[in-house]
């Protein structure tokens, strides 16, 4: 069994066309017009964080932008000081619905 057919079974990973392929098949919608809709979600969400906008959904989480100030690292093969610049990071927050099947799944 190659890698991906074993993370696959194993619940570890799931890529874009499968998620296409798993929403059209329960919304009975086209993989194309499917992937068109996903496809429209994602940039929506990517677009609002770019405005530095929460997106919030309810049960599932909510998206937003968070400031990472700069600090200073030291090099461990080194021992050289390096700064890292103040930079933006992308922040989930689970929902309570997400988090109840996540915490019944096992």
């Amino acid at each position: 069994m190659n890698e991906k057919n074993h993370e696959q079974q194993a619940g570890l990973e799931m890529n874009k066309g499968e998620l296409i392929e798993r929403v059209a098949n329960e919304c009975g919608l086209t993989k194309h017009a499917t992937g068109r809709v996903i496809t429209s979600v994602f940039n929506a969400i990517s677009e609002a964080l770019a405005a530095n906008d929460k997106v919030k959904l309810v049960g599932f989480g909510t998206f937003s932008v968070a400031q990472r100030t700069a600090r200073e690292v030291r090099v461990p093969r080194t021992g050289e000081l390096m700064q890292i610049p103040t930079k933006k990071a992308i922040r989930f927050k689970a929902g309570s619905v997400i988090m109840d099947t996540i915490r019944s799944a096992h």
